[in-house]
């Protein structure tokens, strides 16, 4: 999706990636009672799907259009619990 639409995605000719020079600030709040989504336990994927996750999340790796945080994996509740801010930093 990110290379077909390009245009929308890059400015000019610069490379297809995170946008640098802003800041972001998110804060994930979800109010008690939880949404059943949250509420769930986490499933099982088949090991296909996991290699399958695990290439694209390396894709956008190498495009530079996401970038490795510190954290541990959090799900969307525990985020919510937390009240996670995530920031992109140039």
């Amino acid at each position: 999706m990110l290379r077909k639409n390009r245009p929308e995605f890059s400015i000019g000719e610069e490379c297809l990636g995170k946008i640098r020079g802003h800041d972001i600030e998110l804060y994930l709040y979800v109010e008690r009672p939880y949404p059943p989504m949250l509420r769930r336990p986490p499933y099982p994927t088949s090991l296909k799907t996991r290699k399958e996750i695990k290439k694209h999340i390396n894709e956008l790796l190498e495009m530079d259009v996401i970038g490795k945080i510190g954290l541990l994996s959090l799900s969307p509740g525990m985020m919510a619990n937390l009240g996670c801010v995530g920031t992109s930093a140039p």
